[in-house]
C-alpha cells in the first residue's frame, strides 16, 4: 500500500508547476518519481482507472457502505454473506444476474475503508459451554 495520499500527489504536481523539478518534488512529498511523472502525463490513479470494471457504480458502493454503517450503528453489523447478498440484489435489480466474485467482499471493504471492522465474517451463536 502506498505511503502517500492523493493530496500529497496534488501538492507535488503543484510544486512542479511552480518550478520545482520532478525529482525534488517527488523526494519532498515522498512519492515515487515514476508515479509523479505519470500523473503529470495525465495518468489516472489506479482506483479511478479501474472503476469502469467494477460491478457496482461508485455511488452504489457509497450507498452500500452507508447501509453497512447504519446496520453497525444499530448493533446489527452485516456478515460477509449478507453484504454479498445485498450487493447481488442491487445487481439483479439492474438486470445483472451474474454472481459476484469470491473476493468481491474483501475488495469492497478495501475500497471503502470506513467500514473495515464493521462487517463480520460470520455470525455464530454465543458459546454456552463456558
Amino acid at each position: 500500500m502506498p505511503q502517500y495520499t492523493e493530496f500529497e500527489i496534488s501538492q507535488a504536481i503543484d510544486a512542479v508547476s511552480n518550478g520545482k523539478s520532478q525529482r525534488e518534488a517527488a523526494r519532498e512529498y515522498g512519492i515515487p518519481l515514476a508515479t509523479l511523472h505519470h500523473r503529470l502525463q495525465g495518468r489516472q490513479p489506479r482506483a479511478a482507472a479501474f472503476e469502469d470494471f467494477q460491478r457496482l457504480s461508485a455511488s452504489q458502493e457509497a450507498k452500500l457502505a452507508s447501509w453497512v454503517q447504519v446496520q453497525a450503528d444499530l448493533g446489527l453489523a452485516p456478515t460477509h454473506q449478507q453484504l454479498r447478498d445485498f450487493a447481488h440484489r442491487i445487481l439483479i435489480a439492474m438486470g445483472d444476474t451474474q454472481p459476484l466474485g469470491k473476493r468481491w467482499v474483501n475488495a469492497f471493504i478495501r475500497r471503502n475503508p470506513s467500514i473495515k471492522g464493521l462487517v463480520q465474517i460470520s455470525r455464530h451463536p454465543p458459546d454456552c459451554n463456558h
